[in-house]
């Protein structure tokens, strides 16, 4: 086991090459970009190629460079014993995973919506609401790609979860909307000189 614990991207990269087969860099982007940003995130460039660096250090990965029969010059990487034995054994760990963190930006511009116009308001929401529609495409269009491969049954589970939150994603996005047409077309609060905020008399 490493000296310091992993961070998270670190298993996560680990867990991308725990599937059948070697992969570039490049390629666990991608793979990340149609599973992982769903429901964690999807590491950057540079922060796949720093674990890998970590990672192959730590003795959990191998790297081989392409031959001079390849067009292109390229790195690819595979999981070592010690390396699927460690990530069973961080999957698989007593410790909490820890809670659930949620940042929404557009939420957060909602509560300080006092400071905006009720058309940007809207605007922003909409955004959202197009931005999630099609993240649930994308979602379903990966589980279609998944069906039926036996290798990928737990990748399916988390890609159904994916499925569930932006279903409810685009509701509570559509509630919003129909929230500020709601707020938007009352008058506005009488505000309480004293204090300069609204009042319920």
């Amino acid at each position: 086991m490493p000296n310091s614990p992993l961070p998270p991207t670190a298993w996560a990269v680990l867990g991308l090459l725990s599937f059948p087969g070697e992969r570039t860099g490049y390629e666990l982007k991608k793979w990340a970009d149609a599973s992982l940003r769903f429901f964690y995130g999807a590491p950057a460039f540079s922060q796949i190629y720093a674990e890998l660096r970590r990672l192959e250090g730590l003795g959990y990965v191998t790297s081989r460079r392409s031959g001079p029969e390849e067009p292109r010059a390229k790195r690819t990487y595979a999981i070592t014993e010690d390396g699927r034995a460690a990530l069973a054994g961080w999957a698989a760990g007593g410790d909490d995973a820890g809670a659930v963190s949620l940042r929404h930006p557009v939420v957060l511009r909602v509560w300080l919506g006092h400071l905006a116009t009720p058309e940007r308001l809207r605007a922003l929401v909409e955004e959202h609401l197009t931005r999630a529609e099609g993240e649930l495409k994308q979602v379903r269009d990966a589980m279609t790609r998944a069906d039926g491969v036996e290798a990928w049954a737990h990748p399916q589970i988390a890609l159904r979860w994916s499925e569930r939150h932006l279903v409810s994603e685009v509701e509570l996005a559509q509630g919003m909307l129909a929230d500020l047409a709601e707020l938007h077309a009352l008058p506005p609060a009488p505000v309480n000189p004293s204090r300069g905020a609204p009042t319920d008399e």
